[in-house]
């Protein structure tokens, strides 16, 4: 018998009611793209990093005393990462004794390169030029720049640390005396022990060695500078957030800044926001 119209009708829309229900629950046909998922927590390579502490330490040598601090960087991936930031320190109580010196306010700009492993060490490069205030009842300012180099190696127990910084460019002659030429090293260990699934202590010690970095008596001389023994405990907050209260200890042996440092126990806080 030979198909009615109205027979061939109905077979058309049953077909074409038979390809939609492919196209919508996954056949043959393509499916409509969908919204790409945003990731609560992607890394663009930002972080700031705020916090506070009893003493300031450049290199061994106290700088402030009840400083806070802020520090705004962002990390660009290539051949090299290359990480760029800009820091500002400021203390509320003077550490030398002298009238006109007091708290030392400190801005700074810094680029570090991430060289990879070279040897076995992983190797970063950087540069950082700092900006100094010395307030009280005269402000004397000065800004010098630091070559520096820092070196890491898994040792398996621990990490091994080390690096040297060269002091260029002194203009306020409290810093990088003997020609603005002088050197600063140090060396020690890292361990890190896992307390729960979010919160690590991180602890650190090791000795500095400086030649003629810092202004002192006789200019120009080399010595042990100082040791240290710190403690932190970095607590995951959120995926983006990170608080670090830490604790540390540093024997001062030879800094001839004005007046000879003592040993300083000294701790703070700090905030890591990533972005």
């Amino acid at each position: 018998m030979k198909p009615t119209i109205t027979t061939l009708i109905v077979s058309a829309f049953a077909t074409a009611l038979a390809g939609a229900g492919d196209y919508y629950s996954g056949g043959k046909a393509p499916l409509p793209a969908k919204a790409p998922v945003i990731e609560e927590c992607l890394d663009l390579g930002g972080s700031i990093v705020s916090g506070y502490r009893t003493d300031y330490i450049i290199h061994g040598l106290r700088t402030n005393r009840d400083a806070v601090w802020v520090d705004v960087n962002y990390q660009f991936d290539s051949f090299v990462p290359m990480t760029f930031g800009a820091y500002h320190s400021s203390g509320m109580n003077r550490v030398f004794p002298y009238g006109a010196i007091g708290p030392i306010d400190e801005n700074a700009v810094y680029i570090k390169a991430a060289l990879g492993e070279i040897a076995g060490f992983r190797v970063d490069l950087g540069y950082t030029h700092r900006f100094l205030d010395f307030n009280g009842f005269n402000v004397i300012r000065g800004s010098y720049g630091d070559i520096s180099v820092d070196i890491r190696r898994d040792l398996g127990f621990a990490d091994l640390v080390m690096g040297s910084a060269l002091g260029l460019n002194s203009r306020s002659g409290y810093f990088a005396s003997g020609g603005g030429e002088g050197w600063v090293h140090y060396a020690g260990l890292e361990k890190s022990f896992g307390l729960c699934e979010y919160a690590d202590l991180v602890v650190s010690t090791g000795v500095g060695y400086h030649d003629g970095y810092y202004f002192s008596t006789p200019a120009g001389s080399s010595d042990w500078s100082h040791y240290y023994l710190k403690a932190a405990i970095p607590v995951e907050l959120n995926c983006r957030t990170t608080l670090t209260p830490f604790i540390g200890y540093q024997g001062v042996q030879q800094w001839r800044v004005f007046t000879r440092q003592g040993d300083l126990l000294h701790g703070g806080v700090s905030l890591n926001v990533t972005f």
